[in-house]
């Protein structure tokens, strides 16, 4: 994903509070530690429909299997998206699937942090903003896409209206590098060997 440009993409509507990681990928569908062909998972319980607890096809009426819906990028939510059990699979099924932006009213707190991770950006907005975009988006009267800016960091709505959100400065260097925390820490390669070179005259007992 490059952040460096804006970029707009089809928003999905998922208007519920407290939408926890087991939600989001139940323990059955965790069966690999890969980061890749989790999306099959991803809102399982909701995505597909059951008989006496197999899957049996699709569900029509999840927003995601909705054709309108079908390339989101964008997933719109409520309060509290990604509480519950700490699941970095959680993560990994939402990037699976394509999805790069979570906005909502707030976040788990861990989740949040695995996001940040995993180069999944979370915008937190107040709930008459949330309220509103998600009522455009599942009226569908002007379109269902939304734009995000990093750099501005701004939000334009169907209907162009353009909202304000933070980013921690931490992470928005990050994502419009394109690092993850480990990239980050590499970058600061030359001074964390700058630093044990000199440490080493001061405590050389340290390096035994």
């Amino acid at each position: 994903m490059n952040w460096s440009e804006s970029f707009i993409a089809i928003a999905a509507p998922l208007l519920m509070d407290n939408v926890d990681t087991d939600q989001i990928i139940p323990s059955r569908e965790m069966k690999t530690i890969s980061k890749k062909g989790l999306k099959k998972g991803l809102f399982a319980n909701w995505q597909y429909n059951y008989l006496d607890g197999k899957q049996i096809g699709k569900n029509d009426d999840f927003i995601l299997n909705k054709k309108a819906f079908e390339d989101t990028k964008i997933l719109v939510s409520g309060k509290n998206f990604g509480c519950g059990s700490s699941r970095e699979h959680a993560v990994w099924a939402l990037k699976d699937f394509g999805i790069n932006v979570i906005v909502a009213k707030s976040f788990g707190r861990i989740f949040k942090n695995n996001c940040a991770r995993n180069q999944l950006l979370t915008i937190e907005l107040a709930d008459e903003y949330i309220d509103h975009i998600g009522d455009l988006l599942v009226r569908g009267e002007i379109h269902n896409k939304i734009t995000i800016d990093l750099k501005k960091q701004t939000l334009t709505t169907p209907e162009n209206k353009i909202i304000n959100y933070e980013v921690d400065p931490y992470l928005l260097g990050m994502l419009l590098k394109n690092q993850d925390f480990i990239d980050r820490s590499l970058s600061y390669e030359d001074s964390i060997d700058e630093f044990v070179r000199k440490d080493k005259k001061i405590r050389p007992w340290a390096y035994l």
